[in-house]
């Protein structure tokens, strides 16, 4: 949490906020937040922001200033990082991490980087840096755009792996979690400790297709909120009303009325359906 959908909101809504503005501003409170290999954040003085964009579960802001050439702000929310947008001159909050003081021609506002855990991060880098980043250059493709054989090509180097465990690689596909992999394949009538070589072609076919109708589905509703997520004007999400079984341990399947049943796959939580799902 959050993962793509979730991810995917926050670029939407942040970009009315931020797109065109100028960076006059920046305080770091907690200097950890900031990734090791980052350029420093004062060094953004004077940038403006072209674009925000996502990369599976990461947020890219691209900055452009004369002096230097195209950075990119990328923003990893983990587990509980927000993006969100205030009033200028707005004080910190308890878990605010950082305050980037944002100058449009007739405005001024403040987009806080808060983060009640710690575990998300900040990286100032230019696009060859990004280009050096494992992390980055590793990721898998987006789901909402990958083709069939893509889809295939890279299940293939999981065969021997649960179902569950590739999909939730990020290598194998760039943006899924826990909620959205367990979604997809109770959609998909899958179940999750079959290993990749024993799915069939028409099998993973339909998987693929079901990730992409439960990710579509999800971003519509912005995002499922559990704790904390929300937006960048503070909404949450509405798509957990619309879970199946994540989170519906022993409740009846929505389709079969069988008892929900929860396990632990590669480490995580999964929710099945013990009857529906093959």
């Amino acid at each position: 949490m959050p993962e793509l959908p979730e991810v995917e909101s926050v670029v939407r809504s942040l970009a009315p906020h931020v797109l065109g503005a100028c960076i006059d501003g920046v305080t770091l409170l907690r200097p950890e937040s900031l990734h090791k290999d980052s350029l420093p954040l004062n060094s953004l003085l004077g940038s403006c922001i072209t674009s925000v964009s996502r990369r599976g579960k990461l947020i890219l802001l691209g900055l452009e200033q004369e002096a230097f050439p195209k950075r990119f702000l990328v923003v990893h929310l983990r587990m509980t990082g927000a993006l969100l947008c205030h009033p200028h001159e707005t004080p910190a909050g308890s878990h605010t991490r950082c305050i980037f003081s944002l100058q449009r021609q007739d405005s001024s506002s403040s987009l806080f980087f808060d983060d009640i855990r710690c575990f998300g991060s900040l990286f100032l880098a230019t696009q060859a840096m990004l280009m050096s980043w494992r992390f980055y250059t590793e990721l898998g493709p987006e789901p909402l755009e990958t083709n069939l054989a893509l889809f295939l090509s890279r299940l293939e180097q999981k065969k021997s792996a649960t179902i569950k465990a590739a999909l939730l690689d990020q290598k194998v596909l760039a943006g899924l979690g826990n909620i959205y992999t367990d979604e997809s394949l109770f959609l998909a009538k899958i179940h999750p400790e079959r290993t990749v070589a024993s799915l069939s072609r028409d099998e993973k076919k339909c998987l693929l297709a079901c990730i992409k109708q439960i990710l579509r589905k999800a971003i519509k509703g912005c995002g499922t909120s559990f704790r904390n997520y929300q937006d960048a004007n503070g909404r949450a999400g509405a798509f957990q009303n619309e879970l199946a079984v994540y989170g519906r341990d022993k409740k009846p399947c929505i389709k079969c009325k069988t008892p929900l049943k929860k396990i632990r796959v590669c480490g995580r939580g999964t929710v099945f359906c013990p009857r529906c799902q093959h």
